[in-house]
């Protein structure tokens, strides 16, 4: 099992990074927070790995943080969840947020994986609920306004991940909706 790598980037992929580790060169499927930053070529990188393997090809996918990496593996444990699956959604929220959403039941919220229909993000609910047991209860969860900034951010193209990050940054003074959507806006643009 390949548990880890560590070497320079030798090409950037649309949902992939090649990763040169002594000569060899590591196909790795990664999140897309690791692809919308990536270094730049010849950049040494670390990530965590997960070795896929099916009948035909053996398949790595790699992770910056070991809780990414832990998430991931449960989400394979899921009744018709694979891999591209599971790292969609660990594209799409970040492993808090994912955590925060299974612990709310908000199975809409799951829809935004692609992939992911209205039967599966309730399955996922259920089974992660199980999984992740307590882990889940600690997660954060929004306030209905930053709730109603996240919605807006997201109906315009950026990731939960980015819309929560310009959330947390919002000064605390703004309190009208379209305030708070123009400031997260400013603070994503000024990036």
């Amino acid at each position: 099992m390949i548990a880890s790598l560590r070497g320079q980037i030798q090409a950037v992929r649309s949902d992939a990074l090649v990763v040169d580790v002594g000569g060899v060169g590591y196909l790795v499927y990664v999140p897309r927070s690791i692809l919308d930053q990536p270094g730049h070529i010849g950049q040494t990188i670390e990530l965590h790995t997960h070795l896929y393997v099916r009948e035909t090809e053996l398949t790595l996918y790699g992770f910056r943080a070991p809780e990414e990496l832990e998430l991931f593996s449960v989400l394979l444990g899921v009744s018709g969840i694979g891999p591209r699956t599971a790292l969609a959604a660990l594209s799409v929220f970040s492993p808090e947020t994912l955590r925060g959403v299974v612990a709310q039941g908000d199975a809409a919220a799951l829809t935004r994986i692609p992939g992911v229909g209205r039967k599966t993000a309730q399955r996922l609910v259920l089974d992660l609920r199980d999984r992740l047991g307590e882990a889940a209860a600690w997660a954060p969860s929004a306030s209905p306004a930053d709730a109603d900034v996240i919605n807006a951010l997201t109906a315009l193209g950026y990731s939960v991940v980015e819309a929560q990050t310009a959330v947390g940054n919002l000064p605390p003074d703004v309190s009208e909706l379209d305030e708070r959507i123009l400031a997260a806006l400013r603070y994503l643009g000024g990036r």
